[in-house]
C-alpha cells in the first residue's frame, strides 16, 4: 500500500511508535524520513517534545516538508543518519528515542529513473543521495571479478556470484553496462528457472547496499544513537533483510554487558548499557502483510539505554 506520491505506508507503524515514544516532552530522531509517515505519527504523540527527521534523498525531503510544515516542533535535516549528532546538533545523553526504518522506499524502488529495481528500466544509479559521485554504473563497470563476486555474495548471499560477475565483465568488455535492463540481462543469462527472480533481487540489493555503504552507515548510526540516548531512551530498529537484522541484533546484544546477566546490578558502574526490550523481533500481523506486502520481511527490535549507575 502506498500514498499518492508513491511512498510506502509506514511498516509496523503502531508498534514502532508505541515502543518509541515514552516521554511526550522528549527529543526524538526519525533516521529515515522517507514519505514522513513515521514522523507524522511521532509528532501526534508529542506534547512539547521535538522531532528531528533525517533523509539522504532530496526528493524525500521535499515531499515530507509539505506534510510536516504545520508543526513547529519538527525539524528536517538532509544527510546521512550516521551523522545524526552533527546534523541535529544534539548532545550526548539527551535523546528520548531513535527510530531507524531501514532499506529503500517504495517510491525509490518504483521510480525507474532512480535505477533501484530490475522491474523498471532506467539508468544504473541506485544512489540514495544523487549528489554523491559513486553510482551503480561505476560499480558495475569498474569493479574487478573478485570485487563484484564479493559484493554479490556478501550483501546478496547470491550462490552464483562468480558466474554473474564473469558475465558482467564479458558484457562490459563489449560496451559499458548503462541501464538496469542491461544489468538484468547479464543475470538472467546465468540464472534460469524459478531462482531467476530471487537472484535478480539479491544482486540488485547487493549493488544498492555497496553503492550507499548501507551496512557501514548502520553500524556507525547504531553507535551514535546509543551515545545520544538519555537514560531509558529507546532505540527502535525496523529491518528488512537478514544482514540488517543481524547487525542490529548483534549491536544490541554487545551493549548488554551487565544488564542481561545473572550478576547483581552494580550501582557504581559508570558504563552505559542497553536492555533488550523485545526478546524476539516483533513481526507484522497477517492483516498488515495482506495490506502492505512490503512489510512481509520486516523485523522490529527495541532496546532501552541504561546510563551508568542508574536503573
Amino acid at each position: 500500500m502506498t500514498d499518492a506520491a508513491g511512498y510506502h505506508s509506514p511498516v509496523l507503524l503502531n508498534e514502532s511508535i508505541e515502543w518509541l515514544v515514552t516521554d511526550p516532552t522528549g527529543i526524538y530522531i526519525d533516521c529515515t524520513l522517507g514519505g514522513g509517515g513515521h514522523s507524522m505519527a511521532i509528532l501526534e504523540k508529542l506534547k512539547g517534545g521535538k522531532l528531528f527527521s533525517i533523509d539522504r534523498d532530496a526528493d524525500a525531503i521535499s515531499f515530507a516538508q509539505k506534510r510536516l510544515t504545520h508543526s513547529n516542533n519538527s525539524f528536517i535535516r538532509q544527510g546521512r543518519f550516521s551523522e545524526m549528532d552533527e546534523l541535529c546538533e544534539l548532545a550526548d545523553n539527551s535523546v528520548a528515542g531513535v527510530l531507524m526504518d531501514l532499506g529503500v522506499s517504495s517510491w525509490q524502488i518504483n521510480s525507474g529513473e532512480r535505477g533501484f529495481s530490475f522491474q523498471a528500466d532506467g539508468p544504473l544509479d541506485m544512489r540514495m543521495n544523487r549528489e554523491q559521485p559513486f553510482s551503480a554504473y561505476d560499480l558495475v563497470n569498474t569493479y574487478d571479478l573478485n570485487e563484484l563476486k564479493h559484493v554479490f555474495y556478501r550483501y546478496g548471499e547470491e550462490k552464483k556470484s562468480q558466474q554473474i560477475a564473469k558475465q558482467i565483465i564479458a558484457r562490459r568488455n563489449e560496451k559499458p553496462i548503462e541501464t538496469t535492463a542491461e544489468l538484468k540481462s547479464c543475470i538472467v543469462a546465468v540464472v534460469k528457472g524459478k531462482e531467476q527472480v530471487k537472484s535478480l533481487a539479491r544482486v540488485f540489493q547487493a549493488i544498492r547496499i555497496e553503492v550507499n555503504r548501507e551496512m557501514e552507515e548502520l553500524e556507525t548510526a547504531l553507535k551514535t544513537a546509543f551515545r545520544l540516548l538519555a537514560n531509558k531512551g529507546r532505540l527502535v530498529v525496523i529491518s528488512y533483510h537478514s544482514l540488517e537484522d543481524r547487525i542490529a541484533k548483534q549491536f544490541m546484544r554487545s551493549q548488554t554487558k551487565q544488564i542481561n546477566t545473572e550478576l547483581p546490578f552494580d550501582p557504581e558502574s559508570t558504563a552505559d548499557e542497553l536492555k533488550i526490550v523485545t526478546k524476539k523481533p516483533v513481526l507484522p500481523s497477517n492483516q498488515e502483510i495482506n495490506e502492505n506486502s512490503r512489510s512481509r520481511s520486516a523485523r522490529l527490535r527495541v532496546a532501552e539505554k541504561i546510563s551508568g549507575g542508574k536503573k
